[in-house]
């Protein structure tokens, strides 16, 4: 048993009964979470079929809406998760089937707290993919939805926002007196790695670390420097006189590093959205006579289909796509064979355990030492 579920429902250092409450886009992810919540309560003698509040936001044919919690949450330290992304659900608009927006996912998580009607002891927010997350700078004349949906969700009354991976984590300076945790899965995707490839070899003679471009140098860096191998990076040349889809067009891929000849290469990125720029990074380092090749993405949305990504697993420019289940993941991703999923369902219950304790989520929860015992055992084998 970790340190996470030795202190967890233990009477005398909890903040307050736990609730939790999983949106309409997160419930399969809930379920997964109030499992492991479950059964640690359970191993430690505090008996509990579920930590799951029933709520839901009923719609009328109109459009309007509104949140219900229909049991009690008086005095509960409240953890609401929601995923901002998810696509497939969807709500019926004067008879016609309309699917929901981030817009409309924030919405509801609006109605439900405001359900609770400041009935909870504490309401904490798990918001995996921040609402607005991409827009992560501001020039000229735009809105910056996410570090106003910040302040809106301090104004309403809740204590900490839980979000992995941020585009830009620097959003939290919107509100420096709310607590706001960035969380990066970084021993959850080398757990996968070493789980479903046979022949991963971690080391400095068969494996290096790619950066996608500049903004993502942070996180490959950390994995780079806790596996002892290579890293290298590509910087994305664009045209700044056109704007296309909303951003400027990349002209090219340019490479700075080591040489990537017969080594297998990892890139990591947060979201993979159309994957145009990781596929042309993937064909690239393949002139350059790399090995295998394998993409991650805290959020892989492939908002452009998975086309594009069956040929290049065809023809062998990719060798595997790691995601995890942070945001929905579609059918026919998940059948996939060049897909992988990350589980972070445990991860979000060891969080959660530690805030409603108050327990320091450094010290029980260090990746360092979980992906250094990776390696020993790798090692070892």
């Amino acid at each position: 048993m970790g340190s996470a579920e030795k202190i967890l429902f233990d009477n005398s250092s909890r903040v307050a009964p736990l609730g939790l409450i999983a949106m309409e886009g997160a419930k399969d992810l809930g379920e997964k979470v109030n499992s492991y919540l479950t059964k640690w309560s359970n191993e430690r003698e505090y008996f509990k079929d579920t930590f799951l509040v029933e709520a839901n936001c009923p719609r009328f044919s109109s459009g309007d809406s509104k949140g219900l919690i229909k049991q009690t949450v008086r005095g509960n330290d409240l953890f609401i998760l929601c995923d901002m992304g998810n696509y497939s659900v969807t709500y019926d608009y004067f008879g016609h089937e309309n699917w929901m927006s981030p817009d409309d996912h924030y919405q509801d998580l609006k109605r439900i707290i405001q359900a609770a009607s400041g009935k909870a002891h504490r309401i904490n927010i798990i918001m995996p993919s921040l609402y607005g997350g991409r827009q992560h700078r501001r020039n000229y004349r735009e809105s910056l939805d996410c570090a106003v949906a910040l302040q809106e969700l301090q104004a309403m009354g809740v204590s900490n926002v839980l979000t992995f991976d941020a585009h830009d984590p620097r959003v939290q300076n919107a509100v420096p007196l709310m607590g706001f945790d960035n969380i990066i899965p970084s021993y959850q995707v080398l757990k996968a790695m070493f789980k479903n490839l046979d022949d991963f070899r971690p080391d400095k003679q068969h494996f290096m670390i790619v950066s996608p471009d500049e903004g993502a140098i942070n996180r490959n860096m950390y994995y780079a420097s806790v596996l002892g191998v290579d890293l290298g990076m590509f910087y994305k040349r664009r045209d700044y006189s056109t704007i296309v889809n909303g951003r400027n067009p990349i002209v090219a891929h340019e490479y700075m590093g080591n040489d990537v000849t017969g080594k297998d290469v990892f890139i990591a990125d947060d979201i993979i959205s159309s994957g145009e720029s990781m596929l042309d990074i993937a064909v690239e380092l393949k002139k350059r006579k790399a090995n295998k090749i394998y993409c991650y993405a805290t959020y892989a949305i492939f908002t452009n289909g998975l086309e594009s990504f069956d040929k290049a697993y065809a023809n062998g420019i990719i060798d595997g796509v790691f995601g995890t289940n942070l945001t929905y993941r579609s059918p026919e991703l998940l059948s996939r064979p060049w897909f992988y999923e990350v589980d972070c369902a445990k991860y979000i219950a060891y969080f959660i355990a530690s805030l409603n304790h108050d327990q320091s989520i450094s010290n029980i929860i260090d990746p360092h030492q979980k992906i250094k015992a990776l390696l020993e055992d790798y090692n070892h084998k």
